[in-house]
C-alpha cells in the first residue's frame, strides 16, 4: 500500500513541476504589449512630419494645425481602445472559464483588431504619395494591425494557459501586469509635440 502512495505522490510531483510557470517561458511572456504600444505611438511623429512637409511646401501652417487636431482625436480613440482591450482580456482571463475566456478574448482581439485598422488606414490615407499634391514620397510605417493583434491574441492564449495553472492571487497578480503604466499609450499632447 504505501509503494502505491509514494508512486502517486512522485508522479503528482513530476506533473506539477512539468506544467509549472516559469517566469521565463513563453506562456509567461507579455512583452508583445509594449512592442505593440511602441508602434503605435511611433506613428504620430511619422505623421506630424508629413504634415509639417506640406505645410511647409504650401506657406500654410493651417495644415499642420487641423491635421494635428484630426491626428489626436483618431489617436484618443486608439488610446481608449487599448486600455479598454487590455483590461478586457485580462477580465476574460480571471471571470471565466478557459473555454469561455477564449471566446471572449477572440471577440475583443477582433474589436482591436478594426480599431487598429482604422487608425491605420486613416494615417495611411494622410500620409500616402499623392494624398496632397506636391508632397513626395510615402511615409513607411511600421504598423500592422493583422500581425499585431495576432501576436497580442497568441500572448493572451498563452497567458490563459500559464494563468490556469496558478492560485486565484498569483493570477491577478500576473495579469495586473497588462494594466501597468508601461503598457498604457503615451497622452497624445506629449507624443504631438
Amino acid at each position: 500500500m504505501k509503494r502505491y502512495n509514494l508512486l502517486i505522490v512522485l508522479l503528482l510531483l513530476i506533473f506539477n513541476a512539468a506544467t509549472a510557470q516559469k517566469t521565463k517561458s513563453p506562456a509567461a511572456d507579455l512583452s508583445i504589449l509594449k512592442d505593440t504600444k511602441s508602434k503605435i505611438e511611433a506613428t504620430v511623429p511619422l505623421v506630424i512630419q508629413h504634415l509639417q512637409a506640406i505645410a511647409t511646401k504650401e506657406s500654410d501652417n493651417n495644415i499642420v494645425n487641423n491635421g494635428k487636431a484630426a491626428l489626436g482625436k483618431e489617436y484618443k480613440i486608439l488610446e481608449s481602445e487599448w486600455f479598454l482591450y487590455r483590461n478586457n482580456m485580462k477580465n476574460c482571463i480571471l471571470n471565466n472559464s478557459s473555454k469561455k475566456a477564449k471566446k471572449c478574448m477572440e471577440y475583443h482581439t477582433l474589436y482591436l483588431r478594426n480599431t487598429l485598422t482604422n487608425y491605420s488606414n486613416y494615417i495611411s490615407n494622410l500620409t500616402r504619395k499623392n494624398g496632397y499634391l506636391g508632397v513626395e514620397g510615402d511615409t513607411k510605417f511600421d504598423f500592422k494591425p493583422a500581425d499585431l493583434t495576432t501576436k497580442l491574441s497568441e500572448a493572451y492564449f498563452n497567458a490563459n494557459d500559464a494563468a490556469g495553472r496558478m492560485k486565484a492571487n498569483q493570477k491577478r497578480e500576473f495579469l495586473e501586469q497588462t494594466m501597468s503604466e508601461e503598457n498604457k499609450l503615451t497622452p497624445y499632447a506629449q507624443l504631438a509635440q
